[in-house]
């Protein structure tokens, strides 16, 4: 039996960067690609049987037993969908970012269209020439000089976004999951049970801690409450960080500014391909900026990301500890099944 590491890509959109992770990887690896619906069951089961890594999006399907499995890759960061226990004992998770320059990127951008207005700007000038006015008559517009950007989940992105800001004159506000030292970008930096003092200074409030237990509906009605009315939030990690009917209904009543959501709370399905971000009709609000979760997705990105992931196939195959280690597998729920 060969010495080669083998590697398997699961998935059809894994399996369509084979070319790009052979060009990146520096360590040889036997590869091969598994599209569910078109790979015979037999010949699944063999490679799943072989497999040291698996290189996966969410799975469409459910994988065979992955007995000789030491790191499970996937090229994206969210892993809210899987847990210790559907992967073999031992084996590592590993996720990978290289999102973060593009996503603080964007929430520069919505932030500057919220003060700015450029697109609304140029839509009236277009329809109505000067409108009677002269040169400097206005209209006028915002800065984001002096404005307080809190930052509600203080890692990669946000981070990013801190940096970014504070070269816009900004103050930084943020907080983390746990104590951190003091950071050069924040002008202070607490956890989350600083979340009302983050609330209420916050000018602009980017949500980008991720999803789980201690954050599903942070922003609730009572933080909606507490924000300034003038604040726009900004959610770029999990929709349901952020109250679904409390957003709308602060949206709607204008209890707050404004909103830019790139992140949502219903996805398109095999059953309904054309369904709405969400239950409320927030594509019926003036004050919300609303895109299809794209803020990370860029070309740069996405090469990174794979680029990360064949540095971490090469980092297993010599041996060395693997990076964005998320979690190992205790393979309970294969025991369970197996008895």
């Amino acid at each position: 039996m060969s010495n080669t590491p083998f590697a398997l890509l699961f998935g059809k959109k894994a399996s369509q960067k084979v070319r790009q992770l052979e060009e990146f990887l520096t360590t040889n690896w036997e590869i091969a690609c598994c599209i569910p619906e078109e790979t015979p069951a037999d010949q699944l089961r063999e490679w799943a049987f072989r497999a040291k890594a698996v290189v996966s999006g969410r799975p469409d399907s459910t994988l065979p037993d992955l007995p000789n499995l030491e790191l499970f890759q996937i090229p994206f960061t969210g892993f809210d969908w899987i847990t210790p226990e559907e992967l073999p004992a031992g084996s590592a998770f590993c996720n990978s970012f290289e999102h973060e320059p593009a996503i603080a990127e964007y929430l520069l951008l919505g932030m500057l269209e919220w003060e700015v207005g450029l697109c609304r700007v140029s839509s009236a000038f277009r329809d109505k020439s000067w409108d009677g006015k002269t040169a400097g008559a206005g209209p006028t517009h915002g800065e984001l000089k002096g404005k307080t950007l809190g930052i509600l989940g203080y890692g990669h992105i946000g981070r990013e976004t801190a940096l970014r800001a504070k070269a816009f004159g900004m103050r930084v506000a943020a907080i983390a999951n746990r104590k951190k030292p003091a950071d050069s970008l924040a002008d202070w930096l607490g956890t989350q049970d600083d979340l009302d003092r983050l609330l209420t200074e916050s000018d602009y409030l980017a949500v980008c801690c991720p999803l789980n237990e201690k954050t599903r509906n942070i922003v609730d009605s009572r933080a909606f409450e507490a924000m300034k009315p003038n604040a726009v939030i900004l959610n770029v990690a999990r929709g349901p960080i952020v109250n679904e009917e409390a957003l709308f209904n602060a949206l709607q009543t204008k209890r707050i500014r404004g909103a830019v959501i790139d992140v949502w709370y219903q996805y398109p399905n095999a059953e309904n391909p054309s369904v709405r971000p969400s239950k409320f009709p927030f594509h019926e609000l003036e004050n919300v900026v609303m895109t299809p979760h794209n803020s990370g997705w860029t070309e740069e990105t996405i090469d990174r990301r794979w680029r990360f992931v064949a540095a971490n196939l090469d980092r297993l195959a010599r041996g060395e500890p693997l990076q964005n280690v998320a979690f190992h597998g205790t393979g309970q729920r294969q025991a369970s099944s197996n008895a």
